[in-house]
């Protein structure tokens, strides 16, 4: 009887689907452990197990009339946390053989992402042996009976999923003291948990995510702004059905198409009309230079760009972009005067009604973006994205990290970059929250006022960048700011110290490749320790390869949902090469050395190539740069490796602190307890430091310094 009446309470507030159904045939000691997303999960539950369930609930909660009411029919076990034997009634039901369940999160989640996992539940799990039986509750959190507020959108029947996932059996991890072992249990569960959520969502492509979120946040909804004009979703839609439209017949399907394009609504519109069309946008960076562009051209073999006059007349690229070569250009400004009454038509009466019908379909493992590399360190390369993997490296980040359509997000890290495309643009447009997107990171003094005008809480960065937006910033600019993440380098101590102490924010670090989509790990505000970049996200395997010289650490590999389809090369251009690297096919050797510690915290210690061999010991470039960070905070330093005859290799270090001097090294490396050998023998002293579009260091540009330099000394002693 219980069974049928949640089933047709179900039915009446909800339109279920059942992943993983479970069979009776179960271990009789069994505690279910779902997440929390509103009043009826108990119902949604327990009308779709083949089970009595004997829920635990605090005496708090049972004191309120409406619990009082609803509990005289739901089998439960009362419980006071503040007893000291207040889980010993729990135990004594488990070892009878009943089946209980427990919310481990303890209280329903008012952030649409998971909350806050108890040590008790977990640790009377691993206690008693009983099997566990993890479930994920997906929708929910969208019911009129959840505990979200608008602008969170909730309905009537909203359609909810109920994932079981195979059980297991928690084992009491191995510590000295219980408060250790109830805190290691409890993270093996906050990390099933985030899995779990990882794992329910089925794969889709990005225009079909677009356009679910627009059915879930409503047409009207301010999405996006950039410096020109504001977008609703229905007026984004309108512009991307526009450009669908109106590229189709320019472009072929699957074909790869160049997009050479700001920080803008504009680009956003023409990215998903591409996608609509079943094109793929490679987004080619401006800042790179004739040649960069032009390598991007030929690896990705590309026929046809489109931009802008306006903007490249702007950006002063247009003589630059009339060099290149084997490629049509294409203006936008030239596409809006071809819409026609023909196409106004077909937009108002065909595709704005109904979009999905217009939209070509595809798979979601199929190549959605192409993104060049940077180039820090060698020719730029092609890597190419899929739908599935953009999307998952989005739910692998808010799996850890709680974003929501109450965010407003401030994009300016450029959108050819892969921090700037998923972080700055895709999610905020498939999970309904504002974005402003700004043309360009290097305005330093505009960047923190844009952050104020436009009360942003969620913030990218470098370290460099963000190191300038500190200098400039007034202290109330980020009064609103819940996240600054930043990632691309490694984060300065100093910029650290100055975003907590100045403006009450603490930085999460992150660490990513293009190739990732690009976040591999994060510190979040569950889980953050400083100096490191976090734990790796949920679904990426990582294995750590040592490398012959070098006592700490090794190669980091990694594979997962988020991974790349491949490379597109130089030597075989448009020729897509899959993933693999010394750990196998599908992995990606990341040429990060890296080291974790006993608690899963991942610190990157340099790239492989940014290690000098000095009389036999391998040396971290970044090390170096670390010492002189210590030893002049507020500038910038930059260590290359130079050939030296009788040691091998040297290590020259650049920077812009006219009065640095060895002797300061020195002490800062002791300080640091750091080896006197990794303390640069010679400084080159520059007016600025070379950096590439997105705020990391021009290893290429300095190399041919450096190079330049130790060929003048070596004529110099000839002489």
């Amino acid at each position: 009887m219980l069974r049928i009446t949640c089933q047709v309470i179900s039915w009446l507030f909800f339109r279920v689907r059942v992943q993983g159904a479970p069979t009776r045939e179960l271990p009789q000691r069994l505690i279910l452990m779902p997440n929390h997303q509103g009043y009826l999960d108990g119902v949604l539950i327990q009308a779709f197990f083949p089970r009595t369930v004997y829920w635990v609930v605090h005496s708090f909660t049972a004191r309120k009339w409406y619990f009082r009411f609803v509990l005289r029919w739901v089998p439960h076990i009362l419980v006071d946390t503040a007893h000291p034997m207040a889980m010993k009634k729990v135990v004594e039901w488990i070892e009878a053989g009943h089946t209980v369940g427990i919310f481990p999160e303890g209280r329903m989640t008012v952030t649409g992402s998971l909350m806050k996992i108890y040590d008790g539940p977990v640790f009377l799990a691993a206690k008693t042996g009983a099997t566990v039986l993890p479930m994920f509750l997906d929708g929910a959190v969208h019911s009129r009976f959840s505990r979200m507020k608008p602008p969170f959108p909730t309905r009537w029947r909203p359609p909810v999923t109920i994932t079981f996932f195979p059980p297991r059996v928690i084992a009491m991890p191995a510590a000295r003291a219980a408060r250790e072992r109830r805190r290691l249990a409890t993270e093996e569960m906050r990390r099933l948990l985030q899995k779990m959520c990882l794992d329910v969502e089925p794969p889709r492509t990005l225009p079909d995510a677009f356009l679910d979120a627009i059915e879930l946040y409503g047409r009207k909804v301010e999405i996006l702004q950039d410096i020109q004009q504001d977008y609703s979703y229905g007026k984004l839609l309108k512009g991307v059905l526009a450009l669908h439209r109106l590229t189709s017949p320019l472009t072929s399907e699957s074909e790869r198409v160049g997009v050479l394009m700001p920080n803008a609504g504009a680009t956003a519109a023409l990215v998903f009309g591409l996608l609509f069309g079943r094109r793929v946008p490679a987004m080619l960076n401006y800042t790179a230079g004739v040649d960069g562009m032009q390598t991007a051209i030929r690896v990705a073999r590309l026929r046809t760009i489109f931009t802008s006059r306006s903007f490249l007349e702007k950006a002063r690229l247009t003589e630059k972009v009339a060099q290149l070569r084997d490629v049509r250009l294409v203006y936008l400004e030239d596409l809006r005067a071809q819409f026609g009454l023909a196409d106004k038509l077909w937009l108002l009466l065909w595709a704005l009604p109904r979009p999905r019908r217009v939209l070509r379909k595809a798979s979601p493992t199929e190549p959605a973006v192409v993104l060049f590399t940077s180039g820090s360190e060698g020719k730029p390369k092609g890597v190419v994205l899929s739908h599935a993997a953009i999307q998952a490296n989005i739910r692998q980040a808010k799996s850890v990290v709680e974003f929501s359509n109450r965010d407003r997000f401030l994009g300016s890290m450029p959108l050819f970059h892969s921090f700037g495309l998923t972080g700055g643009l895709m999610m905020p447009l498939l999970s309904g929250a504002y974005v402003f997107l700004y043309p360009s990171p290097l305005h330093y003094r505009i960047i923190p006022e844009m952050a104020y005008d436009q009360d942003c809480t969620v913030m990218f960065g470098t370290s460099t960048f963000l190191s300038y937006y500190a200098r400039y910033a007034n202290p109330y600019d980020f009064r609103t700011v819940r996240y600054v993440i930043a990632g691309a380098e490694k984060l300065n101590e100093e910029v650290r110290r100055t975003y907590q102490d100045r403006f009450g924010i603490r930085i999460l670090e992150g660490y990513g490749a293009t190739e990732c989509a690009p976040v591999i790990s994060l510190n979040t505000p569950m889980a953050c320790r400083a100096g490191s970049v976090g734990h790796i996200l949920p679904g990426i395997e990582h294995r750590i390869v040592p490398v012959p010289g070098l006592d700490r650490g090794g190669v980091l590999h990694v594979r997962g949902p988020n991974l790349m389809l491949g490379y597109l090369r130089d030597d075989q251009p448009g020729v897509l090469q899959p993933p693999r690297s010394s750990a196998g096919d599908g992995w990606y050797d990341t040429g990060d050395v890296v080291e974790m510690d006993g608690d899963g915290y991942l610190s990157v210690l340099g790239r492989v190539r940014r290690f000098a061999k000095i009389a036999g010991e391998m040396v971290s470039l970044e090390t170096s740069e670390t010492i002189a960070l210590e030893a002049s905070p507020k500038k910038s330093h930059a260590a290359a490796a130079v050939a030296d005859p009788a040691r091998g290799e040297t290590i020259l270090l650049f920077t812009d602190d006219p009065d640095l001097r060895r002797e300061q090294l020195m002490s800062a490396a002791r300080r640091l307890g750091l080896p006197e050998v990794a303390v640069a023998r010679r400084i080159e002293r520059v007016p600025t430091i070379p950096r590439l579009a997105t705020g990391k260091c021009d290893y290429v540009a300095l190399k041919a310094i450096a190079d330049a330099a130790a060929a003048e000394r070596t004529v110099e002693v000839r002489s």
